[in-house]
C-alpha cells in the first residue's frame, strides 16, 4: 500500500536536530539478491520516515517501490551494469532506460573496469557518455561507480577525469560487492578531481556514524549504505 505522509515531525526536538541533514545525504540501500517485497516496503517506509536521499534498489524492485512511495516525493534509484561493470554499453543503456521507465530517477552505473585497466580510454569514455546521455535525456541523475579498490592511484584519477568529462552527476567509490570499500583517502582524491563540478558518493563498508562523518569530511556529499538507520540514530543520540 502507498505510504501515508504524516504532516507532523516525529517530535519537536528531532525537528530541530542536525540528523536530518545527515539523513538527506544517505542513499538507503537494499541490493541483496534475496530481498523480498516485505523488505522493499520496509526500506521505503524507513526512507520516508528518516528523510533519506533515495532508496537504492535492484531493477526488479523499482516498480513496486515506486508504487509504495507514490506521493511521498521520495526518489527511487537503481544500479546498472552491477556489480561487475562488464556488460556492454548497449546492455547498460537498455538497463538504464528500463529502470527509468519503471520509476527510477537516479542511476548508479558501474564503469567498464577492465577496459580502464587495459588502457582503453575510448571505450571507457564511450560507456560513460552513453549512460550520461540516456540518464539526462530522461531527466535522471547518473552516478558512475569506479570500484576504487581495484584501481591504482593513476587509474582512480583517470576514472574520475573521464567521468567528469562525460558529464556524470556523481562519481562513486565502490559497489560494496568487490574487494575493499570506501576509504577517506579515495574520497579525498575523488573530490580533488571532481572539484565543485561533480558530486562524490562514498559507498562500500560504511556502517557507523564515525565512518559516515569521516567520508563527508573527506569530500563526499552522498553516502551509500544499508546501515542508514543505525548511522542516523547514532547522530540523534549524540545530538548531531
Amino acid at each position: 500500500m502507498p505510504i501515508e505522509i504524516s504532516e507532523a515531525p516525529r517530535s519537536a526536538a528531532l525537528a530541530q536536530s542536525d540528523w536530518q541533514r545527515l539523513a538527506a545525504t544517505i542513499d538507503h540501500t537494499l541490493l541483496k539478491p534475496e530481498a523480498t517485497a516485505a523488505d522493499v516496503e520496509r526500506l521505503c517506509r524507513e526512507a520516508v520516515e528518516y528523510g533519506f536521499a533515495c532508496v537504492m534498489l535492484n531493477a526488479t524492485n523499482i516498480a513496486f517501490a515506486s508504487s509504495v512511495l507514490a506521493g511521498t516525493g521520495m526518489k527511487v534509484a537503481s544500479v546498472v551494469g552491477f556489480p561487475l561493470g562488464a556488460t556492454t554499453t548497449g546492455a547498460k543503456r537498455c538497463e538504464a532506460l528500463e529502470a527509468i521507465r519503471l520509476g527510477a530517477s537516479e542511476i548508479d552505473m558501474v564503469m567498464n573496469i577492465g577496459a580502464l585497466k587495459s588502457g582503453n580510454r575510448g571505450r571507457v569514455q564511450a560507456d560513460m557518455r552513453g549512460l550520461v546521455q540516456i540518464a539526462h535525456e530522461n531527466g535522471a541523475l547518473l552516478k558512475i561507480t569506479i570500484e576504487a579498490g581495484l584501481l591504482s592511484l593513476e587509474e582512480k584519477i583517470l576514472a574520475c577525469q573521464l567521468a567528469l568529462a562525460a558529464g556524470a552527476d556523481y562519481v562513486k567509490s565502490n559497489t560494496g560487492f568487490s574487494s575493499g570499500g570506501a576509504t577517506p583517502a579515495d574520497i579525498s582524491l575523488m573530490r580533488g578531481v571532481a572539484g565543485e563540478k561533480m558530486g562524490v558518493k562514498a559507498s562500500g563498508g560504511i556502517r557507523t556514524l564515525q565512518e559516515a562523518q569521516t567520508m563527508i569530511d573527506a569530500g563526499a556529499n552522498r553516502i551509500g549504505t544499508s546501515s542508514g538507520i543505525a548511522i542516523v540514530e547514532a547522530a540523534r543520540t549524540h545530538g548531531r
